[in-house]
Parts: structure tokens; C-alpha cells; sequence
């Protein structure tokens, strides 16, 4: 492992309607443990199994990661007490991650849901964004990012569905969506 800190570590958003917004972060955290950096990704609203988590396990001790939900998908206006006390017990365990300056990349994957499912308040979101370790990399993944956090954020890029095989019926793909 390398003595590599970044100097600065910035605020990045990856949101829209379109594919690719885990991938993207998932990319961002391989690059970072090839360069040596220390990398937490903490899995929102996710408590299924997913074939990335194998693969992030290989990665440690750079890498640790952690999933936060039930096995199951939510609806909006319509979550359980439990998905809400689940999500604020990990925001807990987030925003001390995100200020200790332990690690040099923070990915907090599908924040943004559990913000627009009324999860975790956007106030929240907000403060950590505040107190976040100045040399600490923080990315936010998910749809539909308020309006609040793009404000603060270095960095945000959409992803924009123009076509997506889905529509036409091909189900997901052990390996490809799963």
C-alpha cells in the first residue's frame, strides 16, 4: 500500500435516469486501490447480492465495503420503519466514515435514493457533505439527486437513458446487471 494522500479530496455526484451510476463509482474505487488509496463503498437501499461484492472482497484490505437494506426492492411512499431505521443506523456509521479521514474515497451508493424515498433527509446529507475530512473523496450515487447537493458538489455528471435494452424485454444478466 502506498503513503499516497490526496491533498484535497473533493465531492462528486453520479445521477439520472440512466445505467451506470454504481459502475462508474465502482470504477473510480478500482483506480484508486491500484494507486495504493484506502476505499470504503457503503451499499444504500442494496441487500441483495450482487456480483460486484465478490469482486470488491478480493480488494481488501484497500477496499472494504458494506451493504445497508433488506433483501428486496422498495416503493416510493410506500418503505417500512424498518428500511427507515436501517438507513439512518448506517448514515450514522456514514458520516463517521466520511469524517475520519481513514479513508481516501467514501462511496455512499444509492444516497441519493434513500434521500428521495425520505430514508435520510437531505439536511443530513448536507452536514456530512460539511464535515467531510478535507483530504477524503465522497461520491454519491443515484437517481434523482436534490437539487441542495448538486449545489455543494465538485462534481456531477448525469447519466441520461437514451436506450435501454430493458425496454424491449431482455431481463437482467447474471455478471452484466446482477
Amino acid at each position: 500500500m502506498s503513503d499516497l494522500r490526496l491533498n484535497r479530496g473533493l465531492v462528486q455526484i453520479y445521477t439520472g435516469n440512466g445505467k451506470g451510476k454504481t459502475t462508474a463509482a465502482l470504477g473510480l474505487a478500482l483506480r484508486a486501490v491500484g494507486f495504493g488509496l484506502r476505499v470504503h463503498i457503503m451499499q444504500f437501499m442494496k441487500g441483495q447480492t450482487y456480483s460486484e461484492l465478490i469482486s470488491l472482497r478480493r480488494l481488501a484490505p484497500e477496499l472494504t465495503s458494506e451493504q445497508v437494506g433488506r433483501d428486496c426492492f422498495l416503493r416510493k411512499g410506500a418503505v417500512d420503519p424498518v428500511d427507515v431505521r436501517m438507513a439512518e443506523e448506517a448514515f450514522v456509521r456514514a458520516r463517521v466514515l466520511v469524517a475520519s479521514g481513514i479513508y481516501d474515497l467514501v462511496i455512499l451508493d444509492e444516497l441519493n435514493c434513500a434521500v428521495d424515498f425520505d430514508l435520510i433527509p437531505v439536511a443530513a446529507v448536507l452536514e456530512l457533505i460539511r464535515h467531510k475530512a478535507p483530504q477524503t473523496e465522497l461520491v454519491l450515487t443515484g437517481r434523482n439527486a436534490r437539487p441542495e447537493v448538486i449545489e455543494v458538489a465538485d462534481l456531477v455528471t448525469e447519466m441520461r437513458e437514451i436506450k435501454h435494452y430493458f425496454n424491449a424485454g431482455q431481463p437482467a444478466r447474471a455478471g452484466i446487471e446482477s
